[in-house]
């Protein structure tokens, strides 16, 4: 039968009575075989449990200490996390990245690309063409012609200065009106014989349905010479940059067109080329010239 002291021995609580704290406990007798079996049997003989618990302890402590003194392990190497994985799924589309610097290649190219400047006029513009208001004076003798000015909205070029340029082109003596063939007179209204519109490249077509342009050309249709936004702004390459001398043949050029002139073939290797002859697609061995009368 267990006692009520029995029950305290073992830091129990008896059915009726406190709890025996354990420091109360009678001293643990030295078992016979480790009092008499040196200093590790005797220091286990004295401290009971106590001489389990201390050791381990200290080793505790030890590897708490060695894990705080001990520097961070190195992350692994970027090219260790970039490496692809065979078991990685493969996109459906193609991912177009963000750069965040120039591209690089495996090697530099052996000459330099060429840089690709910026358009310079509008591809597209609204497709309504707006009248440019007022009137010029009667400009050289002979049948008046009177002809209204065009711009189409939307296309970043400003009226006045697209008419006084037709008008400066009409009223050159090496014009059409050269010795007195005819006279021209911009009007904004009334009675005109034809129209002259500035219209962007890819509206052209719709000016000249059937003609054929492909955006590039300008054209006449009907009443209307249309003049092509980008060959007003750029000129073509056999013109060498010369948009200056060009714009005065486009004008003179679908102008004529409206006074009923046709098409006419280089002359010969050297000679200026007819402003009848379709400059914008070739010279053909001839020089440019954009006037019906280049000696007036």
């Amino acid at each position: 039968m267990v006692t009520r002291h029995a029950r305290a021995d073992y830091g129990l609580r008896a059915p009726d009575g406190p709890l025996v704290a354990q420091e109360h406990l009678p001293p643990v007798r030295p078992i016979e075989s480790l009092a008499h079996g040196g200093r590790v049997a005797r220091f286990a003989a004295a401290f009971g449990w106590r001489a389990l618990v201390i050791p381990v302890l200290a080793v505790v402590t030890f590897v708490t200490l060695l894990d705080v003194v001990s520097p961070e392990p190195a992350p692994a190497s970027s090219a260790f996390k970039a490496a692809p994985s065979s078991l990685e799924p493969t996109p459906s589309t193609p991912l177009e990245p963000t750069p965040t610097a120039p591209a690089e290649g495996e090697a530099a190219p052996t000459v330099s690309p060429p840089v690709v400047a910026p358009v310079p006029f509008v591809e597209r513009g609204s497709g309504q063409l707006i009248v440019v208001a007022g009137s010029s004076p009667v400009y050289g003798n002979g049948p008046l012609q009177r002809f209204i000015v065009e711009v189409e909205d939307g296309i970043n070029v400003a009226g006045i200065g697209f008419a006084a340029a037709v008008e400066g082109t009409l009223a050159d003596p090496r014009s059409w009106g050269a010795g007195g063939e005819m006279s021209f007179q911009r009007v904004d209204g009334g009675d005109y014989d034809f129209r002259v519109s500035l219209v962007s490249p890819l509206n052209v077509e719709s000016f000249c349905p059937g003609v054929g342009t492909g955006g590039y050309t300008s054209c006449r249709y009907g009443e209307r010479a249309v003049i092509n936004l980008a060959r007003w702004e750029t000129a073509v390459p056999d013109y060498e940059g010369d948009v200056a001398t060009y714009r005065h043949y486009v004008v003179n050029h679908e102008v004529g067109h409206a006074l009923d002139n046709g098409h006419v073939p280089c002359p010969g290797p050297g000679e200026l080329a007819p402003v009848m002859q379709q400059q914008t697609l070739s010279l053909d061995g001839c020089a440019r010239n954009g006037w019906p009368y280049p000696n007036g």
